[in-house]
């Protein structure tokens, strides 16, 4: 069955995109070429997927507009540090943190370009 190999992320202002997502998860950036398009290093080999940031075409997404494509989930150990973390490199609130039993805790956040992304800090396994 296909699953996802990357993804990316439309950013209006390439550098403050960069800076929200370094600050916030410790991402790895690596411009491609001469393009306005950055390699994402995400982590080490294995688990999760690494991706691309790359120039938006056309206009920024409405501050309270829905979300209009694919939404990223990243797994966190600590939600609520890695909160911080988002709200401090400038993300805000898209949907507040709640707990789904059996699965774990979650948020959406916007990023610095009006992207929406989740943080997920999974329940133990038992």
């Amino acid at each position: 069955m296909p699953r996802p190999v990357h993804f990316e992320i439309h950013a209006s202002d390439l550098a403050r995109a960069r800076a929200f997502y370094e600050s916030t998860f410790g991402w790895k950036f690596q411009q491609y070429g001469d393009m306005p398009y950055w390699s994402i290093v995400t982590g080490d080999e294995g688990d999760g997927i690494n991706g691309g940031l790359t120039q938006r075409r056309g206009p920024e997404p409405a501050v309270d507009g829905p979300i209009n494509g694919a939404s990223m989930v990243v797994a966190v150990d600590d939600i609520d540090a890695y909160i911080g973390a988002a709200e401090r490199a400038g993300g805000v609130v898209a949907l507040a943190k709640d707990t789904v039993p059996g699965v774990g805790k979650l948020a959406y956040y916007k990023d610095t370009e009006g992207n929406v992304f989740g943080m997920i800090q999974p329940e133990p396994r038992s």
